[in-house]
């Protein structure tokens, strides 16, 4: 059933007449872009090549005391920093643009998340990483509304665990749960014959002392693979987000993953301010940097990396960070198409290295890191209607190599 008891028939025959059936205690209707309207197309082919983006959440509602160093919590860091009219084309699709120097995020709701998720599915989209937060923390308010969202079987997803996910070695076994729990959740992605899809991130030296050393750690994820398998589902397939691919694989050995990969691969950090292109180049080389260590990879495609708006009003969480220094040091955004060739890239260096990447997977960053340049969600444009070129050329290019078999 869809929501308040309209069928899902109902809900996608609305799709096509070009509006969007709200979800239960919204009142009216949402206009439907047209790639929402392409949400009515068939499935995509179960054999594909699957893309999934990175979700960090900081365009929660915002939240009265302070949150990660700041009055409000993340999503006011983001309104300051994307207040600039040269930023505007980069907020989410249900901000709001108060003048030319403030803008206004009144963040998520549950049809916003909804709404998030037919953009992704109809977008070519396979899933989503999620960043875990601590529960109730105001950056998993997205996590909670996807779980709660009568919509979400449309789109997959699975999580990035970090090290104080877990945190210190006496309850690491205690807080693990959490991971497991989620793992057992409906919807949850897998790989390679079944397996659970399970990224790993931030896992510092100190943490893998915090730990008890290498062997220590090795210990304790084989205790979260078991509590894994104990729920009946297969071993979690792991995969390390390191910016370096060497300490990734040596983490990987370590803690007895499976694969590596990073959150992000920015290169230089765009130095004097670069072309996408060499963006593309920095993420090919750590894909083959990552593949001349011995280890399994997920290829990290880059949707951008343009720190400015940062740079310029920083951030409370990056204390090191001095407003305009390193304004010099950034990509050019891409095209629609020129970011639709890279992840086309990332899906066929996979699919030609079967051995090397036996998942089958490309993680993109990301869905909604606007302020850092990578995004996949629709911006808010200039009409006041969602842009969703990003995700139509996405869209375009999955069909095109599905039509040539190359998946």
């Amino acid at each position: 059933m869809g929501e308040r008891g309209v069928t899902r028939r109902q809900v996608l025959a609305a799709g096509a007449a070009g509006v969007i059936v709200p979800p239960a205690g919204a009142t009216g209707t949402l206009a439907a872009s047209p790639l929402e309207r392409a949400f009515l197309s068939p499935p995509a082919p179960a054999d594909r090549t699957l893309v999934g983006a990175i979700r960090w959440d900081a365009w929660h509602t915002p939240r009265a005391g302070t949150a990660h160093g700041g009055e409000g919590g993340p999503v006011r860091a983001m309104e300051r920093s994307l207040g600039p009219a040269r930023y505007h084309r980069r907020l989410p699709f249900f901000a709001r643009v108060v003048s030319q120097s403030e803008v206004s995020i009144g963040g998520y709701t549950q049809a916003i998340v909804d709404r998030e998720i037919a953009f992704a599915r109809a977008g070519g989209l396979d899933h989503w990483a999620f960043l875990l937060y601590e529960p109730g923390d105001v950056m998993s308010q997205g996590l909670e509304l996807y779980l709660s969202s009568r919509r979400r079987r449309d789109m997959p997803f699975c999580v990035i665990a970090q090290a104080n996910t877990f945190g210190q070695a006496d309850r690491f076994r205690e807080r693990m749960q959490r991971v497991v729990q989620l793992i057992s959740e409906p919807g949850y992605v897998t790989v390679a014959d079944g397996r659970p899809l399970l990224y790993l991130f931030d896992l510092s030296d100190g943490w893998l002392a915090a730990w008890g050393g290498r062997e220590g750690a090795r210990r304790l994820f084989y205790d979260l693979r078991a509590a894994v398998r104990a729920t009946g589902k297969p071993d979690p397939y792991m995969v390390v987000l390191d910016f370096s691919a060497e300490r990734g694989a040596s983490v990987a050995a370590a803690i007895g993953a499976d694969a590596i990969s990073s959150y992000a691969m920015p290169g230089d950090g765009g130095v004097g301010g670069k072309p996408f292109a060499a963006l593309r180049q920095a993420a090919r080389d750590f894909w083959d940097a990552c593949a001349a260590t011995g280890m399994q990879v997920v290829p990290i495609a880059m949707a951008g990396w343009d720190r400015r708006p940062r740079v310029e009003h920083p951030v409370p969480w990056e204390t090191w960070q001095r407003p305009g220094e390193g304004m010099d040091r950034f990509f050019e955004l891409p095209t629609p198409a020129e970011l639709a060739a890279h992840i086309e890239e990332a899906i066929v260096w996979t699919r030609e290295r079967p051995a090397i990447s036996p998942a089958r997977t490309v993680l993109v960053y990301a869905w909604n890191e606007h302020d850092e340049g990578g995004w996949l969600r629709p911006t808010l444009g200039q009409d006041g209607r969602p842009d969703t070129s990003r995700l139509d050329a996405l869209r375009a290019m999955r069909r095109g190599l599905e039509r040539s078999g190359n998946r």
